[in-house]
């Protein structure tokens, strides 16, 4: 007997390497199908939203609030931007799916062009021709999507000045005339970095403002007051619209 295994150790090996390999496979199935609740359009696409909220539940240990977004109309989501989860956290805090605007040199990256492509990203190219992101965005929201973006166009921790947003969310919020979602990311470890934060454990939540509505714009503090807000450096917005 000892005879034969050693003779057949590879096969051995490899069988062993399937099983584990159907074993693990079989247990992330069952705890996506736990976690997703959001039709992406696709089976692959639903899986990785099932493995995302379960990642954030629990590894993140996200605290929730409800996000009421429009079920049929667009509207605009837009977060502060403090590691390289935060997206994930934006969409297991969300009940629909979001179409984010990234950098086009990222939605090129080699390995995940597929995935934002499939996700429905809107890549903008920040070397002068932002103008077709833009047109991109409208479409979607006219089609009802919700489409996020980080106002400070990059990471951009609480304690760092300016405060204030950058121009862009201005412009998508009068081009389109679509409420803005606002929310806050909390409690993730390692801010500041992309990858890092991937890896530590924390408590985060994801706190919910009171919508914006594009006439909030119209203000000449609008983008300072919005950057203090997202930067956890004021409550509430002053003079803020009402919506209709």
């Amino acid at each position: 007997m000892t005879d034969w295994f050693f003779d057949n150790l590879s096969v051995v090996i490899w069988l062993v390497v399937i099983v584990l390999v159907v074993k693990a496979a079989y247990y992330l199935k069952v705890k996506s199908n736990k976690y997703n609740h959001v039709d992406w359009g696709s089976k692959t696409l639903n899986f990785i939203d099932g493995l995302c909220r379960g990642y954030c539940v629990k590894f993140h240990r996200l605290k929730l609030e409800k996000f009421d977004l429009p079920k049929s109309d667009g509207a605009i989501l837009i977060s502060n931007h403090v590691s390289g989860v935060d997206p994930l956290l934006l969409i297991a805090a969300c009940d629909r799916p979001i179409r984010f605007m990234i950098a086009k040199e990222e939605y090129e990256r080699f390995g995940l062009n597929w995935l934002f492509k499939g996700a429905g990203c809107i890549p903008v190219d920040r070397t002068g021709r932002a103008d077709i992101a833009f047109r991109q965005a409208k479409r979607a929201l006219d089609n009802g999507d919700t489409v996020a973006l980080f106002p400070h166009g990059k990471i951009h921790l609480d304690e760092v000045k300016p405060y204030k947003v950058k121009a862009g969310i201005k412009r998508l919020a009068e081009l389109t005339k679509k409420t803005i979602v606002v929310a806050r990311i909390t409690g993730v470890r390692g801010q500041g970095s992309v990858f890092k934060p991937l890896f530590l454990r924390s408590h985060t939540q994801v706190i919910r403002f009171p919508n914006i509505p594009y006439q909030f714009f119209s203000s000449a503090e609008s983008l300072q007051e919005l950057g203090e807000l997202l930067l956890g450096h004021r409550e509430k917005l002053t003079a803020l619209p009402k919506l209709d």
